[in-house]
């Protein structure tokens, strides 16, 4: 029974550290969305569409505002804020969780940097397949850069947030 449930534990350590494919798939319509969302603090309505036309968008879901690896991912989209503007590209963070906690996030972990929305019934991470079954009530921790005409150009789903930001960027300046 020990060694079954010392297996059990293994697979399930190895499971949770192999980065899963996204599931909507490069190539794929970007489904649009409106949702609450927060910048420094303010609240105001994002809408995906509105920022398409400004421009491509990096969407990034996240399990839940506050936690040690959405603080990490969160510092790092607002350390490279600056470099995301230089190519045009609007960044969005999206996790379940009310508009006033988010608000908060936005200020001091996002550093007024970027905007974060709230997905309370998780419908725009279901639209996009990036929930987290292991976590219900959660979305995975999946990065997509959107193009201005709704095309997903890259998807990329990790729990460790150490690469989200790198690989989005190299998928901006490719498609530029």
């Amino acid at each position: 029974m020990r060694k079954t449930l010392l297996a059990v534990a293994a697979l399930a350590a190895f499971a949770a550290a192999t980065p899963a494919l996204a599931a909507l798939a490069v190539g794929a319509h970007a489904p649009d969305f409106s949702a609450p969302a927060a910048m420094g603090g303010k609240s105001f309505n994002f809408n995906l569409d509105s920022a398409l036309r400004k421009g491509p968008v990096v969407l990034y879901f996240f399990p839940a505002a506050f936690t040690k690896g959405c603080t990490v991912e969160a510092h790092d989209f607002a350390d490279a804020t600056a470099d995301y503007d230089k190519l045009g590209a609007t960044v969005i963070g999206v996790t379940a969780g009310n508009i006033d906690r988010l608000a908060e996030f936005s200020t001091s972990e996002c550093r007024s940097k970027f905007p974060v929305a709230a997905d309370a019934d998780l419908s725009i991470a279901k639209s996009y397949d990036s929930t987290l079954a292991m976590f219900p009530g959660h979305s995975n921790r999946t990065s997509y850069v959107i193009t201005p005409d709704h095309k997903v150009i890259f998807a990329y789903s990790d729990l460790d947030p150490s690469k989200h930001v790198e690989l989005t960027m190299d998928a901006l300046k490719k498609w530029r």
